[in-house]
């Protein structure tokens, strides 16, 4: 990992979030760590070449140049991991309270109206 944090504003998790603002969150975190870890395995690919600029630090470049892509392309939402996943897990969290209340006053069922 690189010694410099620079995170993103959609992807930091912020106290007293929301368990739906911690979901939205995490995601774009999977998401960014799933692709760094396929720029990595990807970066490991040898052809058979000599690598004549190949150094420590040209290392280093690649892994924050490959970190902040990951960053960029999680937050932007591009390749829409991170809302499927969102989408997938938000079953499992407790229902907001203005459903619960639309439900309570028949306005999510236009048909439980007075009668």
């Amino acid at each position: 990992m690189s010694t410099i944090d620079t995170a993103l504003p959609g992807m930091t998790i912020t106290p007293g979030a929301t368990d739906r603002e911690k979901l939205k969150a995490t995601a774009k975190q999977f998401e960014s760590m799933l692709v760094r870890q396929m720029l990595a395995a990807a970066r490991k690919t040898d052809f058979g070449g000599d690598n004549v600029f190949g150094s420590q630090a040209m290392d280093t470049f690649n892994q924050m140049q490959d970190e902040h892509f990951a960053d960029v392309t999680a937050e932007s939402g591009v390749l829409g991991l991170a809302s499927i996943l969102e989408a997938q897990m938000q079953r499992f969290l407790p229902a907001d309270e203005a459903a619960g209340n639309a439900a309570n006053t028949g306005a999510a069922n236009p048909s439980k109206g007075p009668a």
